[in-house]
C-alpha cells in the first residue's frame, strides 16, 4: 500500500503522541489517587477522553487498520483493570466500558475525517 506524503508526515507523529498518550494513561491509571469531588460520572469522562486520544491518532494514521487499533486500546484498558488493584485502586467494569465507548468513538471520528479528506482532497495522480 502507497501513502500519500500526508499520511508519510503524520505516521510518526501518529506513533509519538500514541506512546505518550500510553505513558500518561499509564501513571494517571496505575498511581494511588484521592481526589476530593471526583464523581463517578466525571471518572467516567476522563476515561473516555483518555482511551478515545489514545486511538485517535493511529486510528488517523492507519485507517484502513482502526478495527485493530481500538481493539488494542481496549485490551490496554482491560489490562490496567486487571492491575490497579495491585497497586491500589479498583479495577471497574464501568471504567473498561467507558474506555471502550472512548476508544470506538475516536476512531469512527478518525476514519469519517479521513474519509471526508478523501472527497475533499482527492490524491492527484
Amino acid at each position: 500500500m502507497s501513502y500519500s506524503p500526508f499520511s508519510r508526515r503524520i505516521i510518526p507523529l501518529a506513533w509519538v503522541a500514541t506512546f505518550l498518550l500510553a505513558a500518561i494513561l499509564l501513571v494517571l491509571t496505575l498511581t494511588p489517587q484521592d481526589l476530593p469531588g471526583s464523581g463517578v460520572g466525571r471518572d467516567k469522562i476522563y476515561h473516555m477522553i483518555g482511551f478515545g486520544s489514545l486511538a485517535f491518532p493511529l486510528c488517523l494514521a492507519y485507517p484502513h487498520r482502526s478495527v485493530a487499533v481500538v481493539i488494542g486500546v481496549i485490551a490496554f484498558g482491560g489490562t490496567i483493570e486487571l492491575v490497579q488493584p495491585y497497586v491500589g485502586r479498583e479495577g471497574e467494569w464501568a471504567d473498561l466500558l467507558a474506555d471502550a465507548l472512548g476508544a470506538v468513538l475516536a476512531g469512527a471520528l478518525a476514519v469519517t475525517l479521513v474519509r471526508a479528506g478523501r472527497r475533499w482532497w482527492p490524491r492527484s495522480a
